[in-house]
């Protein structure tokens, strides 16, 4: 039940800005009024019963829609105002005024740091694999018509399963430009979000939320039937998004005689995605705690950027365009650790499903966070629901805005949620498929989390 009261729906506001908001408030709703802080009693100011956090940064995420050209300017006077407001009024779960900001940030930093690195390294990436001329060889192998883009879709959801979803999008984001001559419609711009997200899911090394569960004592074999309800999401968007990119722009079929692929540019990024896994999997396994303590993920990356530029130069005039994207997507995720939540509703699967579709507006890591340290959930469902959820809109993913980053026009919600409206009717019929076939098992395969402060060191 939604607890937003009824007062009518402005003529002014379209419906996913006005989703955003209530997507939010009944998020306020789930928890207490205002976050705990330990020894002082922290002010409430509420509205209709919504902490003033939470209208404030329904406030953000308004803007972030309306004002998609400005978007970074709005998050940040956002995350300013609730910085502001916490200072002044109810304080930081790590204590009252300036020492609980310097301590809450001491404990967000090597998320922040981790998503910032991984952001701008892959986006460098992305160029190096695009100067090695894969994309514009590919359409040799891809099938004739909107299969090929739906086959496009299927690959960057098996990379997701291994790589980091930002890389996995990046890539696909760079092969389509190839394949369709830079003509790629916003429709199949969330396909390869949604391809990205959905093929994380059910694998420990694929997404931010599996790696915590992973972190947290959840073995990877209970997460891994979220593949059931991410292949029939696969085949809900992948295929409509497949036929609006081929009635849009089809696939190139001529490729150059001359085209060759340059080996040494295709190791580089090679070499690049290997660092990242290899450290992230020695993290998970032997450094757990110092994946808390230092941004080893991030510092992966760009040590492999920085020693294969020894052999070829990286673009580095992408990196201030992508650093604004990247400072955006670090000020939502910022203030959503600022949220006051402290609880989530009793496990259910109406409460997953809801976790889901509260992705795409709040950072899916605090969530994932609370619901392993309450426990009883079904991990692989709660994995697709807030794995999957955040492709519903362009900024409920690191995925969606790196994608951005190389396409502007996807900055856009209203368009997003027009032209991608598959990925939200995948996100729903994934779940029911995956709940109807294997029902709803608390804690899959006797797993149960035993620690609830895991590091977090992947990108959402």
């Amino acid at each position: 039940m939604l607890c937003v009261p009824a007062t009518g729906t402005p003529r002014h506001l379209s419906l996913p800005a006005l989703t955003l908001v209530t997507l939010v408030a009944n998020l306020a709703c789930s928890g207490p009024a205002v976050a705990a802080t330990p020894g002082v009693a922290a002010a409430s100011i509420q509205l209709f019963g919504i902490p003033s956090e939470f209208i404030l940064f329904a406030a953000t995420l308004l803007g972030v829609a309306v004002l998609h050209r400005h978007t970074l300017a709005v998050a940040l006077t956002g995350l300013t105002v609730i910085t502001a407001f916490k200072l002044g009024v109810t304080g930081f779960p790590a204590g009252p005024g300036l020492t609980g900001l310097i301590d809450h940030l001491g404990h967000e930093w090597v998320l922040l740091a981790n998503l910032l690195g991984l952001l701008l390294g892959f986006a460098l990436l992305a160029r190096h694999f695009e100067d090695s001329r894969i994309p514009l060889v590919l359409p040799r192998f891809l099938p004739a018509g909107w299969p090929g883009g739906f086959v496009l879709l299927a690959m960057i959801f098996v990379l997701s399963a291994v790589l980091d979803n930002i890389a996995a999008a990046l890539i696909g984001g760079t092969v389509a430009a190839g394949v369709f001559r830079h003509r790629v419609h916003l429709g199949y711009l969330a396909a390869i979000v949604a391809a990205s997200n959905a093929g994380g899911s059910g694998s420990v090394v694929g997404d931010t939320t599996t790696t915590m569960m992973w972190l947290s004592g959840v073995a990877p074999s209970a997460v891994l039937h979220a593949y059931v309800a991410a292949g029939v999401a696969l085949l809900v968007f992948g295929i409509p998004a497949a036929i609006q990119q081929h009635r849009y722009q089809p696939a190139a079929r001529q490729v150059p005689a001359d085209t060759a692929v340059d080996w040494t540019r295709l190791g580089i990024v090679i070499t690049i995605l290997v660092a990242a896994v290899a450290a992230n999997v020695a993290l998970n396994l032997h450094a757990k705690d110092l994946a808390g303590r230092v941004p080893v993920l991030g510092m992966a990356v760009w040590a492999a950027i920085l020693l294969t530029g020894l052999i070829r130069k990286p673009e580095w005039g992408l990196l201030p365009q992508s650093l604004k994207g990247s400072l955006f997507l670090l000020s939502l995720v910022l203030c959503a650790s600022l949220m006051p939540v402290e609880r989530l509703p009793a496990a259910s699967w109406p409460s997953a499903l809801t976790l889901g579709l509260v992705s795409a507006v709040f950072d899916n890591i605090p969530l994932t966070a609370l619901a392993l340290k309450q426990g009883g959930y079904d991990w692989g469902l709660l994995a697709y629901a807030v794995g999957f959820g955040g492709s519903m809109i362009w900024f409920g993913s690191s995925a969606g805005v790196a994608i951005s980053n190389l396409y502007p026009e996807a900055k856009s919600v209203l368009n997003w949620v027009r032209h991608g409206w598959h990925v939200t009717l995948a996100y729903v019929l994934g779940f029911a498929a995956l709940l109807l076939i294997l029902g709803w098992h608390p804690g899959t395969v006797g797993d149960t989390p035993q620690r609830s402060d895991a590091p977090m060191t992947r990108s959402r």
